[in-house]
């Protein structure tokens, strides 16, 4: 009797922290390469919700020269301090440069004692110092045009990480209802409800509302700030997330309107519920529309009266119905 031998086949994917170890490296640089485009990800067909990765992505990933020191230097994000020094200025000049914009952090982390600290891609601040357009920035006195919006409080930081997290999202987003949710994770929900009127189409947008990057624990401190940085604050990026949000709104309902409860039919017809049925239709009007009268509100006691002194006995029934209305 000849045995058969089953193998089972290889997964085509794998979960995020196996390839992590594949491409030697750690949790968070898989996490921002991912967030930057250099490591493709697929849905779990799974149904978990998550991001797996190929394996011929892995492969390809391994095979390119200078593995695995060039991906991790594409990763690579830096502080403050040793931002500066890359750039070869002073912290203070480096702070402003990226207040008014010029250095873009690419993530943030909150220290021990809830302050914000911002972290930038290394490679991109070489490429700044090493433009010869940009030497003016670095040397000498900051230009006028410069230093006054710094002076009117200018941060940007915030805001451009938000328009670079909101570019990972809507390149993770599988269809519109999705990238519909992304735009929407940036505004606060009185400006998604004043933009999504129905309710049912907000909370099927609420869904895939991705929430901001773990920050501590919900309802904590950090997850509250974590929140508002998530969220933006300047009039002219309202506007036009807003106007962003309709547009995917529209085009969401247009590919698959949002679900919503199916009207409540009648109940169907008797012959006992019938004549009901047609009583209620008729005493319906008269019960809804409050009975004509040609005196003002504030009258009726006067009426009343006037009433009772012009006939000794009791008004009639029908005139104390009115009068009681």
């Amino acid at each position: 009797m000849s045995g058969t031998t089953i193998t089972q086949p290889r997964p085509h994917t794998c979960a995020p922290s196996r390839a992590a170890r594949e491409l030697e490296l750690k949790r968070g640089e898989f996490d921002l390469a991912v967030h930057l485009g250099r490591i493709r990800t697929v849905p779990d067909e799974g149904g978990g919700g998550g991001r797996r990765i190929e394996h011929a992505e892995i492969d390809r990933l391994r095979a390119q020269d200078g593995f695995p020191e060039v991906l991790r230097d594409g990763v690579r994000a830096v502080g403050t301090t040793e931002g500066a020094k890359i750039m070869n200025v002073p912290v203070t000049r480096f702070t402003r440069l990226a207040r008014l914009g010029l250095v873009v952090p690419v993530k943030y982390y909150l220290n021990r004692y809830r302050a914000v600290v911002w972290l930038y891609l290394a490679q991109e601040l070489e490429e700044f110092a090493n433009d010869e357009k940009n030497s003016f920035l670095l040397t000498g006195r900051t230009p006028e045009v410069l230093r006054a919006q710094l002076t009117a409080g200018v941060d940007l930081r915030a805001r451009n990480w938000r328009g670079r997290h909101l570019g990972f999202l809507l390149r993770l987003a599988e269809e519109p209802w999705h990238r519909a949710g992304a735009v929407a994770a940036f505004l606060d929900p009185a400006h998604v409800a004043d933009v999504v009127r129905d309710p049912y189409e907000r909370s099927h947008l609420n869904r895939f509302r991705p929430a901001p990057p773990t920050h501590g624990a919900p309802g904590s401190p950090s997850a509250h700030l974590a929140q508002e940085i998530m969220t933006a604050s300047d009039q002219d990026e309202i506007g036009w997330l807003r106007n962003d949000l309709a547009r995917a709104v529209e085009e969401a309902r247009g590919h698959r309107p949002a679900p919503s409860p199916a009207p409540r039919g009648e109940a169907p017809a008797t012959p006992h519920s019938a004549p009901l049925a047609q009583h209620r239709a008729t005493a319906a009007p008269r019960r809804a529309s409050a009975p004509e009268t040609s005196v003002a509100p504030e009258q009726p006691r006067r009426l009343l009266g006037w009433l009772r002194r012009r006939s000794p006995r009791p008004p009639c029934s029908e005139a104390s119905g009115r009068a009681a209305v």
